[in-house]
């Protein structure tokens, strides 16, 4: 790959990530926009008596709600551009700072989720497309079929109820004991914590990849090369490791990467259900409280994160298979 197609590459990438930016945050923008909820009130509190006309207009013009939806679009995209995301009218704190702490604890989540459904879903695919007609690969299919339809809070309350309120190994939600300084919360207690949601997370992820995997091993074990090869004496492993990893990495790696949208979509039930305090629940709280920057930052956020997830994908497409690598 020589530097001109380099810089192309970059570029493309560059441009589509700026409209896609402009895009997502006019359209969110615009549903926000029409959404019932009064930010004000949202603000003070229910008990809206205790604010005079003149004191809410004095919060309108602090907050730029006294102006046409199109000026605030504008005013927030400006500040945007300069770095600055605004202010929380929830936590009462910048916004960028908000997105770093919750995703501090969604990044742990999300990550510890996505490893453990890509390794277990690869193996599963692996073993139902070798195993291929047999009452594994039935037992294979049922079970990733029954996930495909499992919605992700329903499993959560499943667990919660199973391990946590009539096993008591577990407990029942937050990130870390109640009461307990968070520079005073060990590790171990950080896992226990963190481990019914990420099971929760990466079950459910499995489901995709499995199947996936399973699909690509049988087309590959029935092409040409695989059959000769087995004509050869290969078999097993050996026929595996030698002639079907690669081919079938390639389609896993990409829908894997490319599942961080639906893996930050998972993580907003599991931290809803299990009360952990990440990015997931924050954007719930700032939709229902009308907190227009705190969503608008999140949803960008995350186009961001989903959008580096496909990158990621392209790019060790291109490691993996030098043909792609050199038609760059």
């Amino acid at each position: 790959m020589n530097s001109s197609n380099m810089a192309k590459y970059i570029f493309g990438k560059i441009l589509k990530l700026a409209s896609l930016l402009a895009a997502i945050s006019i359209l969110s923008f615009l549903l926000v926009s029409l959404s019932p909820i009064d930010p004000v009130q949202s603000y003070i509190g229910a008990d809206m008596t205790r604010v005079s006309p003149e004191q809410r207009e004095n919060i309108e013009a602090y907050w730029g709600l006294d102006e046409s939806p199109v000026q605030q679009y504008l005013s927030w995209g400006n500040a945007v551009l300069q770095g600055d995301l605004g202010t929380s009218l929830l936590y009462r704190s910048s916004v960028a700072d908000v997105i770093g702490e919750r995703f501090t604890a969604s990044l742990a989540l999300m990550a510890l989720a996505w490893i453990i459904s890509g390794i277990i879903g690869f193996v599963l695919g692996i073993t139902a497309g070798m195993k291929e007609g047999s009452f594994v690969d039935k037992l294979i299919k049922g079970y990733c079929f029954t996930l495909a339809s499992t919605p992700a809070f329903w499993l959560g309350l499943l667990m919660l109820m199973f391990f946590s309120v009539w096993l008591g190994w577990f407990p029942i939600g937050l990130g870390s004991p109640a009461g307990i300084l968070e520079a005073d919360v060990s590790l171990a207690e950080r896992l226990r914590h963190l481990f019914l949601p990420a099971l929760t997370l990466s079950v459910v992820g499995v489901a995709n990849v499995a199947l996936h995997t399973r699909q690509k091993l049988i087309e590959v074990l029935e092409s040409e090369y695989v059959r000769f090869a087995m004509a050869k004496g290969e078999r097993g492993f050996t026929l595996l490791w030698r002639h079907g990893l690669r081919n079938i990495s390639l389609p896993a790696v990409s829908l894997h990467f490319a599942s961080f949208g639906e893996l930050f979509g998972g993580a907003v039930l599991a931290e809803q259900v299990f009360s952990y305090p990440g990015l997931g629940q924050a954007v719930v709280q700032a939709g229902l409280g009308s907190d227009v920057p705190l969503l608008l930052g999140i949803v960008l956020f995350t186009t961001l994160f989903v959008f580096t997830g496909n990158l990621l994908a392209d790019l060790f497409y291109k490691v993996i298979d030098p043909r792609i690598r050199r038609g760059m």
